[in-house]
Order: structure tokens, then sequence, then C-alpha cells
């Protein structure tokens, strides 16, 4: 989302500030405790949260004197509480609070600690508290892929452990670099554990391409389109617009694009998506944003709206297939960014979604730090300025 956060950078410092009293600060509780990690998270999200206008303790006027400030601060020792019991709205489900921001931002650029295998995992069993596991696609160039293990295959448990409700976290996303999966059978749709297990290792810094199948078929004379995409990753946008002139060049008339894993990303990698798809003339609406209350008086109408596309944020002309009709494969993982391509293109074209029920995501979202002193628009992140973040 980087570069669709650059269109608006600099417009916020003109009439945007935290507080009725500027002179409020922390970081420290009446007992002399550390707060500067709630301090943070209250004046990042009293500029820049959707809700702010809705949660009464982010509201401007909230407080009256550095105490008042500074006790509230210190209510909830834990930052993830007082993130969770005071600042976020009710009807917020997808902000979250996380003690790293480097793993984070490196995640949302598509660089992972990762052993590159993708799984989906179920409920089952008798009250349905056990679980199983099923291979959604094998990252290239990972240690998955070099391991007898494919897309579609099941597993049951870990490390000899069955899976269920109370331990799959640990077994599967905790700290241990290196697991064995228990694969399993299916069969008249009962799973069965077999004999086979594949040793798995996560490796720090894995790269994922999420242009992740292109490919074109000869089907009764019409050449059809197929794309795999499993993430709107802004750096990989050149990869995206080069998928398309291979598409262009096979002579595609029809597209399959397969958004069935793709859970968003950036807004702006949508915009050229779309564009790929649809059209390259930027007179044609894309979208119109709405903020807080507080920051949509402050940007202008031109501010708000984006058009489609021509070039790619390096400046590469766009390669666009001009379809009147696209076929997207959704599942409740199509997400986001996702669900924009199919709103953003359905004026325009004829969108066959085929698939299960979207997410249900209608929000983008900003990456905020502690860099209070970002020019134009503090506490949001930029990587230019990783030696001023207070980690």
């Amino acid at each position: 989302m980087k570069k669709f956060l650059l269109l608006f950078m600099g417009i916020v410092s003109l009439s945007i500030s935290c507080n009725k009293d500027d002179d409020i600060v922390g970081p420290e509780g009446p007992g002399g405790e550390s707060v500067s990690v709630q301090d943070f998270m209250w004046k990042a999200m009293n500029i820049w949260y959707f809700w702010q206008q809705d949660q009464a303790d982010l509201a401007d006027d909230r407080f009256s004197t550095n105490e008042e400030y500074n006790a509230f601060l210190a209510s909830e020792a834990d930052p993830a509480d007082f993130f969770d019991n005071k600042l976020r709205f009710t009807d917020d489900r997808f902000s979250f609070y996380s003690d790293d921001y480097k793993s984070l931002t490196d995640n949302l650029a598509g660089i992972s600690r990762s052993n590159g295998l993708e799984f989906g995992l179920f409920l089952y069993g008798e009250n349905d508290t056990e679980i199983f596991g099923y291979v959604r696609y094998i990252v290239a160039n990972s240690d998955a892929s070099t391991k007898d293990i494919s897309r579609g295959e099941l597993f049951t448990g870990v490390d000899g452990q069955s899976l269920n409700e109370s331990n799959y976290r640990d077994l599967l996303f905790g700290e241990n670099a290196t697991y064995t999966l228990n694969m399993a059978d299916i069969n008249d749709g009962v799973i069965t554990p077999n004999d086979k297990s594949v040793e798995l290792t996560k490796q720090d810094g894995l790269v994922e391409n999420p242009v992740f199948i292109v490919n074109s078929f000869d089907i009764s004379g019409n050449v059809i389109g197929y794309l795999m995409y499993n993430g709107f990753t802004n750096e990989f946008d050149e990869e995206l617009n080069d998928a398309f002139g291979q598409l262009m060049a096979d002579g595609v008339t029809d597209l399959v694009l397969d958004l069935r894993y793709n859970p968003g990303g950036s807004v702006n990698s949508s915009r050229l998506l779309s564009s790929m798809i649809f059209s390259t003339n930027t007179n044609n609406l894309y979208l119109r944003q709405r903020w807080n209350d507080k920051l949509q008086a402050v940007f202008s109408d031109e501010d708000l709206t984006d058009y489609f596309a021509d070039r790619t944020g390096a400046g590469t002309t766009i390669n666009t297939l001009n379809l009147n009709r696209v076929y997207i494969l959704t599942t409740g993982s199509s997400a986001s960014a996702s669900e924009l391509v199919i709103n953003a293109l359905d004026p325009y074209v004829e969108v066959i979604k085929i698939g299960t029920t979207t997410r249900g995501k209608n929000e983008f979202s900003l990456t905020m730090v502690d860099d209070p002193d970002r020019e134009g628009a503090p506490f949001i992140y930029t990587p230019s300025r990783e030696n001023q973040i207070n980690p």
C-alpha cells in the first residue's frame, strides 16, 4: 500500500492537531511507569483512525490536563489490552497491534519467515474440536518446494500430536523452526491419518512472488487466459504487468482471474490490475475514498478520487487486455483489494464471480509506527525513515 499512501502525504498537516491542548504529552503514568507505547497509539489513532469520531476516548477534547491524559494511558499496563479495550471501535474487525513492526512490514512486502507451505485449516470430528489442514499451494524456492508435498494433500498432526483447537497455534505458528507434518487421506468424507510424514523448516526472508501462475489455453478456438494472483504486493507490480504482456502476446480473449487465496494488499496494485484487465483510460473513475470526519474535511474531492492507470509506479506502460468480461474465482479468503477489483470493475465490465462468498472487507489499512516527526504524515510507516522509528 506504500505507493497508494504517497498520493495523500503532505496534505494532512494543513489543519490536523492531535489534541485540543497541544501541551498534552506522555510518556509516564501517575506512578512513573512508562506509557510511551500507549501514547504513540493514542496520538496516531487520534489522527488517522477511521472511527476516530465514533470512539469517545479518541476525541480531540477528551483530556484537559496532562495528568488526566497520562492516567488514561496507564489504565492498561499491557499495550495490547490498551488497544483492544480503550481504542479499537467495536465495529472494527481488522485493526490489530503488533510489537514487531519490521516483521509486519516485511510480511506486507511478501517477505516472511516461512517454510513455503500455504495451507487452510478446518474443524472436524465428533464435536468439531479436531483440526485438519489442506495444502493450498507451495511457494517457489522454499523448503516445501523441495519436499514430497503438493497442493490438495491433507494433514492432521504435527510432530506426532493430533491438531486441535488448543494446540494448533503453537504447533504450526510457534517459534519452532522445524516441524514434521503427519499426513492423512480422505475417503467417503472420512479423514484418516496415513503413514506419510513431511519435515519442513522455516527460512528467514522467504520472498513470495504473488504472480503465482500465468497461462493460456486454446479451447474450441478461443484463447483463455488464467492468472493465479495471491497478494496485492506492490513490489511485484512489474511482474504483474509482465504477466499481462504474456497474455496479450498469447492473444487472450477471455480471462479467469484466480483470487481464491488473495487476502488483499496494496490499493494501488488493485488499480493497476483492474487497468490491465479493462482499460488504461485515466478518465474512468476507479474509486472514491472515505476517511474519518477530520481528514475528510482536509482532503479535496480530487485527493479522494482515483482513476484507472496507464502506467505502473515505475513508469512502465500498462499492458491491458481491454476486456468486457472477466471470470473471478473467490473464497472466504478473498478480501480487501480482491473485493475492490470486483467492485471497481463491475460498472464497466461483466464480472462473473465463481466460488463462495468473499470476506467482506471494504476498508484499506495504514501501517502506523512510532514516528511522530514524519513531515506531513506523522506515524505512517515509510522504509526511508527506519532510523527515525522508535522500535
